[in-house]
């Protein structure tokens, strides 16, 4: 056994260990706080529910309606044009969005192209450069109650898409 799998195998328990002894020589009631924490823990899963079943939702009426692929077949040619592959446009719009989703999508086109080809290769480096933005706001905004996102939106899809961008002409400089 390597000294990485040592350590990766015994570095859990040790920080516990190492909280648990720090806890009873400061005499802090560790095993209370947990459970007060988990109680909170309980508390805001409840509180997300509704935000989380909310994207799920639109996720799943935008990919059934059909409404994505109408959209990429409309602007197919421009994109066929730019050198941007209409393949990766359901990624580009998901990975806003959920992030289980993109990596579905993500897995699909791997599985269909190869993961040695350049649309596994730009969706792989897609899926690991952009972030899942509108989850993030609406689920951490929405547990602490900011209703005011604007800015932290425009950002956040301005970096998205800078991301988008980015990872193509990277993996065409790269791989290309």
């Amino acid at each position: 056994m390597g000294i990485i799998t040592s350590i990766s195998t015994w570095i859990i328990p040790c920080f516990l260990l190492i909280v648990l002894s720090v806890a009873v020589l400061r005499k802090v009631p560790a095993y209370e706080l947990f459970v007060e924490g988990g109680k909170e823990g309980v508390k805001m899963a409840f509180s997300l529910l509704p935000f989380l079943v909310g994207m799920i939702v639109a996720i799943s009426i935008l990919r059934s309606s059909g409404a994505m692929e109408a959209f990429i077949n409309f602007i197919s040619p421009v994109l066929l044009f730019i050198g941007f592959p209409p393949d990766i446009v359901p990624l580009a719009l998901i990975r806003p969005i959920s992030g289980t989703a993109a990596l579905g999508m993500t897995t699909e086109l791997i599985a269909t192209h190869g993961p040695d080809s350049f649309i596994g290769r730009l969706a792989s480096t897609m899926q690991g450069s952009t972030d899942t933005t509108l989850y993030v706001l609406t689920v951490y905004f929405g547990a602490v109650g900011i209703k005011k996102m604007r800015y932290a939106l425009k950002v956040g899809l301005l970096a998205d898409l800078i991301a988008i961008l980015s990872s193509v002409v990277l993996v065409k400089m790269v791989f290309g």
